[in-house]
């Protein structure tokens, strides 16, 4: 994909995902398509939840001394708020400020609910929208004013250990979700001056887009008792002594969808996972003057056969030639087509045609044909991933040399390094390569140096791996 960056903008408006020309800056509209993309994405998610989060939904606007509150989380946010200062024609005695996120409107909540150690853990989420003051070039999904898809998770504890064990389990679900989208990614931990304002620590998701950029899919903080402290939030022990909570909080927003919509196309259009698809089979019929009828009603017959297990299908019988519905619904990312013409009907045959390889697969009408599909759902499922994953695995270098770096993220690679983990050190690196630090691997990563190594910048002992990449 020679420009990425021309490729999605048309891809977002060719395939009907949002319209742009909303007169907001960095604000779309969902379209039918997109909003049905939408949709699908959200359900799998929602679902890994479910199991043990309860869904809630608080309101837009945060009082102004609420927000003000926890004074490093606000100052992360400062230049990003939206305020509302007045209701109708009356200014108001306090500003309210649309969130940039819930953890300021959610926490004073918290402090009410949570009496006893019987009460925790609680697990909540939600998904909603949240708006900050991008000043820097907005582009739709990526870097945006209102986030549309905003899911963030908020969880109370007793102990610490409770909630280490709590960022370990939404690492879980995350990769989870992420492996359902067959999107790829690398977890590591933020360097301390970019983790989340408040936070103990930062847990992030980067995926590798085609332009060689890096960008940010998810996040897992640890906030240890820095809220609990300001908003109050305490609860009674089994020894009927008080104590503060411990909390943690994870989101992701619509550059997920955009991740599908970018990692996955081809010059074609969109080629989306056929758990998400929102067309999963397109049946076409090819019709000529003689046999059209005998053609429709197999074709009507095989739809509701795809229904009646659960599979989402359309049949598409416009009056237009086959060759532009077969362009279409390539455009649209359906992942299995299906083609029927009045010879095929003789022989008792049809044409699958795959969206991700665009292999052509004839198959037979009296056969268990339903099954044979969500087989090559998986199969289809299983080679956008590994496709996914070699391309950024293989994207992935190490250098002991810091002036290779600029170089090889030049060629849109992802750079691993040994670094000693001093912050001093990290900033300089940042400031001789003018890239950002995108964190450390955890320990069990593939990346981890297997040896040992001295850091790239200060020479003392490398403690960690650390990774560089161009990012949005």
């Amino acid at each position: 994909m020679e420009d990425f960056s021309q490729w999605f903008h048309n891809i977002l408006e060719e395939a009907a995902i949002i319209d742009s020309r909303y007169p907001i800056k960095g604000m779309s509209v969902w379209l039918p398509n997109g909003f049905k993309l939408r949709k699908h994405i959200i359900e799998p998610l929602k679902k890994l939840l479910d199991n043990d989060h309860e869904e809630v939904l608080f309101p837009l606007l945060v009082p102004e001394d609420e927000l003000a509150k926890e004074g490093i989380h606000v100052k992360g946010f400062e230049d990003e708020v939206y305020w509302v200062t007045h209701g109708g024609q009356k200014k108001l005695n306090k500003k309210l400020a649309i969130r940039p996120t819930s953890e300021t409107a959610m926490y004073p909540m918290f402090s009410l609910w949570v009496r006893s150690h019987i009460d925790l853990p609680m697990k909540f989420y939600q998904v909603v929208n949240t708006f900050r003051y991008e000043t820097k070039h907005t582009r739709p999904l990526i870097r945006v004013r209102e986030i549309t898809t905003f899911k963030e998770a908020h969880t109370v504890h007793a102990t610490k250990k409770e909630a280490d064990e709590q960022v370990k389990e939404a690492i879980k679900i995350y990769k989870e979700f992420f492996d359902i989208l067959s999107i790829p990614y690398i977890l590591s931990k933020r360097p301390v001056w970019d983790k989340f304002p408040g936070a103990d620590y930062t847990m992030a998701f980067d995926t590798l887009m085609p332009d060689g950029k890096t960008l940010q899919i998810g996040t897992v903080h640890n906030l240890g008792q820095t809220f609990a402290k300001t908003f109050d939030i305490t609860y009674e022990t089994a020894e009927s002594t008080h104590d503060y909570v411990y909390q943690t909080c994870y989101g992701l927003s619509d550059r997920v969808i955009a991740s599908v919509i970018g990692i996955h196309g081809d010059e074609k259009g969109l080629k989306l996972p056929p758990e998400i698809a929102p067309n999963q089979v397109t049946i076409i019929p090819i019709i000529f003057k003689k046999g059209g009828e005998e053609v429709l009603e197999m074709c009507n017959e095989i739809k509701s056969s795809l229904e009646s297990n659960g599979i989402r299908t359309n049949m598409d019988n416009r009056d237009i030639r086959p060759g532009k519905k077969f362009y279409e619904w390539e455009l649209n990312g359906s992942p299995i087509r299906i083609e029927l013409g009045p010879r095929d009907l003789e022989n008792k045959k049809a044409i699958i045609v795959r969206r991700d390889t665009l292999e052509k697969i004839e198959v037979d009408l009296e056969s268990d044909y339903v099954s044979k599909i969500e087989d090559l759902f998986i199969e289809i499922s299983e080679n956008m991933q590994k496709q996914a994953w070699d391309k950024m695995n293989n994207s992935i270098v190490s250098t002991d040399n810091l002036e290779n770096v600029k170089e090889l993220i030049k060629d849109e690679k992802i750079v691993s390094f040994s670094w000693c983990g001093d912050e001093d050190c990290g900033k300089s690196i940042e400031e001789i390569t003018e890239i950002d630090i995108l964190g450390t691997q955890s320990e069990n990563s593939d990346y981890k140096n297997s040896n040992e190594s001295k850091c790239i910048n200060c020479g003392k002992e490398g403690k960690f791996t650390a990774l560089m990449a161009k990012t949005y």
